[in-house]
Parts: structure tokens; sequence; C-alpha cells
């Protein structure tokens, strides 16, 4: 197995801990614009069409792993599953609760991680998690080599689910998304707009931006795991489309 990344947290006391270890620190939101037609349907001016050009936001940053080059699951006791992304500057860990950055921190042997008041000793693919409320044993399990842009040209989050097999792509310089349901059999390009934003909690909603054909698309910072290949994702995806939802596992995809 390649190089083992560190964990987070257990289930009884990672509520606890949650509270001292804070979130992932996001960029700001660009705004988004959403563009206009003219006087009676009637196309806009050069000039303004240039001033009102829609963008896309920026997506909490807890959604992406940073500098890793993969993603870890990681499998603990007392009963917990964890994601983990290690970069060359900070260990990047996901609970069933939210996300976390820990920086190193020194220690005789392994590598160790800290944030607040909590720590990620990590040996091999065995790892201890330690707080004032408790411990972790855990151990590597499946990894997953991150996404990259040369692999989704033009996407900057990309989620998925099964049982029907569904997909979903965000455009990195609009807002606009593309949506595969039913096995390939539908597929859909719809603009939306961002009805709530959480940068600290890494949670996003967005909604339709088109009248007849409303939706919802929910992304927030958890650890995630493919229920056919268990592969693990920081983020969980759950749409809601046409009275059925869906629900999935992704990631942010950076330049």
């Amino acid at each position: 197995m390649s190089r083992i990344p560190p964990i987070l947290r257990g289930s009884l006391w990672l509520g606890s801990l949650l509270a001292l270890a804070g979130c992932a620190v996001a960029p700001a939101e660009r705004p988004v614009v959403e563009s206009r037609p003219g006087i009676d349907g009637a196309p806009v001016a050069a000039e303004d069409a240039t001033q009102v050009r829609p963008t896309a936001p920026l997506l909490p940053s807890a959604l992406f792993p940073g500098d890793a080059e993969e993603f870890i699951a990681w499998r603990c006791t007392p009963a917990q599953d964890l994601v983990a992304a290690f970069g060359e500057e900070e260990l990047r860990l996901w609970s069933a609760h939210g996300g976390y950055r820990l920086t190193p921190a020194v220690v005789a042997s392994g590598a160790r991680y800290e944030q607040a008041g909590l720590s990620f000793w990590n040996r091999g693919d065995t790892a201890l998690v330690e707080s004032d409320h408790g411990r972790l044993e855990c151990r590597g399990d499946i990894a997953r080599r991150a996404l990259t842009r040369e692999q989704r040209p033009g996407v900057m989050f990309h989620g998925r689910g099964n049982e029907p097999g569904w997909a979903v792509s965000l455009a990195h310089d609009v807002p606009e998304l593309d949506l595969t349901l039913d096995y390939g059999q539908r597929e859909l390009s719809l603009p939306y707009r961002v009805t709530e934003i959480d940068n600290d909690a890494g949670r996003m909603v967005l909604a339709s931006g088109r009248a007849d054909t409303p939706f919802t698309l929910t992304l927030e910072a958890r650890a995630c795991f493919d229920d056919m290949s268990g592969e693990p994702f920081p983020a969980r995806v759950t749409l809601e489309l046409g009275g059925r939802q869906y629900r999935g596992c992704g990631q942010g995809i950076a330049p």
C-alpha cells in the first residue's frame, strides 16, 4: 500500500472533538452574477453582456484534497470510518461530522499531526488518534487516487452514486452543471444558483436556475465511501430531482 497519511476521530467522543477542532478554512465565496435577457427578450448589448456574465462560485476548500495525490480510508476502533489526504504541509481529514486540517508536529518516530486538542500519530499502516475525550486505534484500508483537472477537463467538482447509477459535474468557469442519470439514459445540462454556503462547515447548497427543471444539490465535507467499491471521498453529495433523491460521493478538483 502507498504511503499512509493520518486520520481523525471516533463515534462517541467525536461530537465533542469537533467543537475543539474546528473546520477547514475556505477561501471567500466569489459572488454568482446571474445573466439576464434584454428588454422584451432582446439580446443584451455586448458591453452590457460583459458586465453581467455569470461566473462559477468558489467551493469550500474542505471539499478538496489540497496538494495530496490520494485519499485513504481508515477503519478505527471504536467503530468509525475516516478519510485522509496526506499533503506536503498538512493532513486533511474527514469524519462523519466534518473536514479538518492538522499540521506536522515533532515526534521521535513515525509522523505526528496536531490541531488544537487533537493529535494523529501514524506509523506504517496504523494510526493513533487522541484527544481529551479518548482515543481511536486505526488501520489504513482502501486508497484512491484523487481526480485531476487533466482527467476531468473544465470540471471543478465531480460526484457520483449508484442504484441507479448517476453522476454530476460542476463547470469550473460558469454556474452550470451536467447530470447523467439512470445509468446514462438521461443527460441534462442546467444552470444553478447558490442558495446556501458555509465555508467553515464545508457545506454548499445549489438550486436550479430554471423554473421548468427544479433541483437541489447539496455538497457536504464528510467522509464518504462508494457503496459498491468502498473507495474513499471527502464529500457527500445529495441530489433531489423530479421527486427522487440520489445519494453519492464526490470531490473538488483543483486547476
